[in-house]
């Protein structure tokens, strides 16, 4: 569709990774357990790896297209980040914690997304009774669902290794940081 603006070398990416994965673990067969002498088995590593080769050769173009072409746009990305939507897993991890089923947790998600949509307010904006009517454990723990719709809470809360915390990131920042510094051209 020509409206659609996809990452189209991001998914390439993602896509091709497990390929070049997958001819390393067939590489790890074919080496496994050879003898020390000639065998006609090292004949079945060609494929994989010069496969291997051209795919990480394409990849390694459309990431340095990608990112010589890459634009960001600090304020509708701040904007799309004030979405409390995308807290509504948070908002279903919270009905988890308090002990109802996550079938049932995202059902009482839906219906307050869909009342939020309808309306035309942020899921913050729900009032109490909005509340009650989709889950009484939630009614019963508003608070805490207000705190989990503030602002960069979602964020914050994805402290899992590689997850979207500030602490996280700043991690992963300074580990390129070293990664490149290392290698470095002199």
């Amino acid at each position: 569709m020509p409206q659609k603006k996809n990452p189209d070398a991001a998914e390439l990416l993602r896509a091709k990774a497990p390929r070049v994965v997958g001819h390393l673990a067939a590489l790890h067969g074919v080496m496994h357990a050879l003898v020390l002498t000639y065998s006609k088995d090292l004949q079945e590593d060609k494929e994989h790896l010069f496969d291997a080769a051209d795919t990480l050769e394409l990849m390694l173009g459309a990431a340095a297209g990608m990112l010589a072409g890459v634009r960001f746009r600090r304020e509708r990305m701040e904007a799309a980040a004030r979405d409390e939507l995308i807290a509504a897993t948070d908002v279903a991890d919270l009905l988890v914690r308090h002990g109802v089923p996550f079938r049932e947790a995202h059902g009482v998600v839906g219906g307050l997304v869909r009342t939020a949509l309808d309306r035309g307010v942020a899921l913050s904006e729900l009032a109490a009774e909005d509340l009650a009517a989709q889950s009484a454990v939630l009614e019963e723990h508003a608070d805490e669902y207000r705190d989990v719709l503030a602002r960069q809470s979602w964020l914050e809360s994805k402290v899992s290794e590689g997850g979207t915390a500030t602490a996280r990131v700043t991690e992963q920042i300074t580990a390129a940081r070293a990664a490149l510094d290392g290698h470095a051209p002199a």
